[in-house]
């Protein structure tokens, strides 16, 4: 992790947390000079326009929190993993995305399998919850801590193909290009460990 990257994004939220609560409008101005200093420099470190960086965090307001991403671990009777391609960039992943407000994680984690595969799951348990920064994925705008449940096929059906064009089950030892800013090699390994052991980790 870029500690640069780390450092504005802290800014950019105390700056929305800030600004959430200043009553003085001339903190909320000085709040505002803040942001608009942590777009400059998440996009010199992300080679994007400032402009570009603003707008996507535009939504982002109120007290700052990290994004929750939800994903779904399915495996076949072969050990084999479910994995989507996204279509956006032709790579592979876990079935998964945001969580929605007014559903649970779990809820979410299967609502995303049932989209982005097809298959309706039944989730079992947590597999893993991973903070982004402590692991090697390529560097993210965003604070993003990420939610692995373990899922278990219920029935098949077709996906609804808006963010995923293909969906199939693989061997670990014979895993796709995969999106490596959604899910990396060594953590499908971990998960499919934790799988038959029982276990489950926070890191």
């Amino acid at each position: 992790m870029d500690p640069r990257i780390e450092q504005a994004r802290r800014l950019l939220a105390i700056a929305q947390t800030g600004e959430h609560y200043a009553r003085d409008p001339f903190d909320v101005l000085r709040y505002q000079e803040i942001t608009d200093i942590a777009h400059a420099q998440l996009a010199a470190l992300a080679d994007l326009e400032s402009a570009e960086v603003a707008r996507l965090f535009a939504p982002e307001a109120g007290y700052a929190n990290p994004k929750l991403d939800v994903r779904c671990a399915v495996f076949n009777a072969a050990g084999q993993m479910l994995l989507v391609r996204e279509a956006a960039e032709g790579l592979w992943a876990l079935p998964g995305g945001w969580a929605d407000v007014g559903a649970t994680p779990a809820e979410c984690a299967a609502r995303e399998v049932r989209e982005e595969s097809g298959y309706t799951v039944r989730i079992t348990r947590l597999l893993a919850l991973w903070d982004m920064r402590l692991h090697p994925h390529p560097e993210q705008l965003f604070h993003i801590w990420k939610l692995i449940f373990l899922g278990e096929v219920i029935a098949s059906g077709e996906g609804d193909g808006v963010e995923t064009d293909g969906a199939g089950f693989f061997a670990l030892d014979a895993l796709p290009p995969l999106s490596e800013g959604r899910i990396l090699p060594q953590q499908l390994q971990q998960l499919d460990a934790l799988r038959r052991g029982g276990g489950m980790v926070f890191d």
